[in-house]
């Protein structure tokens, strides 16, 4: 398979040459809000914009895919709930979208109402909506007829349990992964007479859970040709296919290829197909490469309606960013599941669920005290780097719509949760907490202030309602009792933490040792 990145000034090239029936995909995934470009100045959809309006001019046919999660993660999905994002796609020319799990962190009836506005065709075969807000707006599979050739496209969906808050999904059906997209991919072939058939997923390139993935879906199929993936941002990385193959043979020793671009709209993904050669070549012979979204073309080749579109979303956010409310000692990444972001995150949990049941304890003496906080790292959105620290930075760094809970649950029920989160390699919590596990990911020891977790005992635990209600793979999270739910979004109590740490003359800092800690196969024999 031809393949290379595509970076530098120019676009143009080898990779973009006209062919008289070549089909040029672009694709995109979990984009999440990213509306101008980041601190390193990769992404942004005023250049996104820009490389597909290049590319269209060089190519006749060209069609633009997206693979869910275009929202969510930064202020301007927090603030304007998707008033942004959707126009923006119309005005991009996506052709094909299907949804990510973050497009429902709003409810179905947000869901609904948001993408009536697209213009795009909208995919997906294996949920139901029937009897829910958005019944009818989603087909399961659609045809473009491009030189002669017919091209079908169905989308796929994740499983939701566990994974989107099921207040947020109610009604809602689900089919199984590989059936559903081997009976359409197979309705499409041979029924519909497609020459090529491209599944649209977001269920993810990597395991990290119960849940389908990608290559499975690939090995396990018969009719597809190419999956345009999403969810684990995986950066499927032509220059690097050993790491993350983008070649995986089916079920009856076909190749197809797996594409993904990882996320925050870094890249756009390009596949050319030669339709005049579909029936002696293979998904092993399309050319699949990535362009970097950098700040490659200059202002005024950028494109003045989305410049005029976004100004006055912009401006309205310029307060929320100015606003210092403290200091950070350290570089707070958020790319890795253990370390000092995760620590900081679970230490403010703890900090503020004592508060909490201090305020409680004024009137009710016998309530607990807590033991320790438990967090999910999917929540630590964005990197806070070394420096001052606004507002603006906490809201876009916890952007869901999560509500701080103090619950009582069993300690047979936390060893469950921290052996699954063990498996994925490690979870926040907080100080009081050390995870021993063995080289296999096996959770050994739960140590709390240096004694065992107890399984008969009963403890009071810091979270937050989503993964008090099961989620993030932690379902047995949802058999502990609550006893205090609070009115406002997490976000708020984390600014309030900031700007006590500053009234104090204390910065922003973190333990940095893990508290997950994973012997060596060595140290196991």
């Amino acid at each position: 398979m031809k393949k290379r990145i595509i970076t530098g000034m120019l676009i143009a090239g080898a990779a973009l040459c006209v062919a008289a029936r070549d089909l040029v995909i672009l694709h995109t995934n979990d984009t999440h809000s990213l509306i101008l470009p980041d601190s390193d100045g990769k992404g942004g959809v005023l250049q996104r914009k820009a490389i597909i309006d290049s590319v269209k001019g060089k190519n006749k046919d060209v069609l633009l895919i997206d693979a869910g999660d275009k929202v969510q993660g930064t202020l301007y999905f927090k603030f304007f709930k998707g008033n942004v994002e959707y126009p923006l796609q119309n005005m991009l020319g996506v052709d094909i979208s299907i949804l990510g799990n973050h497009e429902f962190d709003n409810g179905l009836q947000a869901l609904a109402d948001k993408e009536r506005m697209l213009k795009t065709e909208r995919l997906s075969a294996n949920y139901d909506f029937a009897g829910t807000p958005a019944e009818g707006l989603f087909k399961p599979y659609a045809i473009k007829n491009i030189g002669g050739k017919k091209v079908g496209f169905l989308g796929i969906n994740i499983d939701p349990e566990s994974i989107i808050a099921q207040a947020n999904y109610e009604g809602m059906g689900f089919k199984d992964v590989i059936k559903t997209a081997n009976e359409t991919a197979a309705f499409l072939r041979e029924k519909k007479k497609c020459d090529l058939v491209v599944a649209v997923t977001h269920i993810g390139y990597t395991k990290g859970n119960d849940k389908t993935t990608d290559p499975e879906l690939a090995r396990a199929s018969k009719d597809i040709d190419i999956i345009i993936g999403g969810h684990s941002h995986t950066l499927i990385d032509p220059e690097n296919p050993d790491k993350y193959p983008s070649i995986v043979e089916n079920a009856e020793g076909r190749p197809v290829l797996i594409v993904q671009t990882g996320k925050s709209g870094k890249y756009i993904g390009q596949i050319r197909v030669d339709l005049d050669k579909l029936k002696t070549s293979t998904p092993a012979d399309y050319e699949y490469s990535l362009i970097e979204v950098t700040d490659r073309f200059p202002d005024d080749k950028l494109d003045p309606k989305i410049k005029q579109f976004l100004q006055p979303f912009t401006d309205s956010l310029e307060n929320v960013k100015r606003d210092v409310i403290g200091y950070a000692t350290q570089d707070f990444l958020n790319d890795g599941r253990t370390g000092a972001f995760p620590n900081w995150t679970a230490d403010f949990g703890s900090w503020y669920g004592n508060l909490v049941l201090d305020s409680l304890r004024q009137t009710d003496p016998a309530t607990p005290r807590l033991d320790f906080a438990i967090m999910n790292v999917g929540g630590i959105r964005n990197p806070i780097p070394r420096g001052p620290v606004t507002a603006g930075q906490i809201l876009s760094t916890y952007p869901f719509s999560n509500h701080f809970v103090i619950m009582r649950i069993s300690g047979k029920d936390i060893l469950e949760t921290l052996n699954v989160a063990a498996k994925k390699g490690g979870e926040a919590v907080s100080h009081e907490v050390t995870v021993v596990c063995d080289g296999d990911r096996n959770v050994e020891h739960v140590l709390l202030d240096m004694k065992e977790i107890d399984p008969e005992k009963t403890y009071t635990v810091a979270t937050i309602d989503y993964v008090a209600w099961g989620n993030d793979d932690m379902r047995s999270m949802a058999n502990g009792e609550w006893i205090y739910c609070s009115e406002n979004e997490v976000s708020e109590p984390i600014i309030r933490y900031m700007k006590e740490l500053t009234r104090l003359g204390l910065p922003m800092r973190a333990d940095q040792n893990a508290r997950f800690i994973y012997k060596s196969q060595e140290q196991g024999k």
